[in-house]
């Protein structure tokens, strides 16, 4: 558990349990597991946003740097390096997040982005408890078996399985 020095905001470490598509609205669903229990939160993401989280998660090496490769080169040009993304607020339905650098300056961001930058560069994903509160679900024990295929999936998708017709 993190704390941050300039407030009583406490918030929590989460993982991805995976990505899978949500037959309703036809988008990509990302499943972040809280670390303390089984509450997931999910965040309805963007295809394009889906596909370069799971590249990232399956360890995949572009052979020239991808958008969020140059951002963290940027920052470590600039002498700062990710120390950790924050999912820290939800209002009307969207996640607001925060990058976190080294030197304790912080980045707006998209959630989507900030979980790829996360992935990335292997620093942690903290969620606020407000949004925990707001957006968590808890999932049960014989749930927790349809979490693990999630992983499965995440683990063999790949980033054509996400492009939308014509791209």
């Amino acid at each position: 558990m993190w704390r941050r020095r300039s407030s009583v905001v406490v918030v929590k470490r989460a993982e991805i349990a995976g990505i899978r598509m949500d037959v309703p609205t036809a988008s990509p669903v990302l499943l972040l597991r809280i670390e303390s229990g089984p509450i997931h939160v999910p965040l309805w993401i963007g295809s394009s946003e889906a596909s370069i989280i799971a590249l990232y998660a399956e360890g995949v090496e572009a052979p020239r740097p991808l958008t969020h490769d140059l951002l963290l080169d940027v920052a470590a040009a600039s002498g700062r390096a990710l120390d950790h993304v924050e999912i820290s607020r939800l209002v009307d339905d969207v996640f607001e997040a925060s990058l976190v650098f080294d030197d304790g300056g912080r980045v707006d961001a998209r959630a989507s982005d900030a979980v790829a930058l996360a992935v990335r560069a292997q620093t942690p994903i903290l969620v606020d408890d407000a949004v925990i509160t707001a957006a968590g679900l808890e999932v049960a024990d014989e749930q927790e078996e349809e979490v693990e295929k999630f992983r499965e999936f995440l683990d063999q998708v790949s980033a054509d399985d996400f492009e939308e017709p014509g791209e």
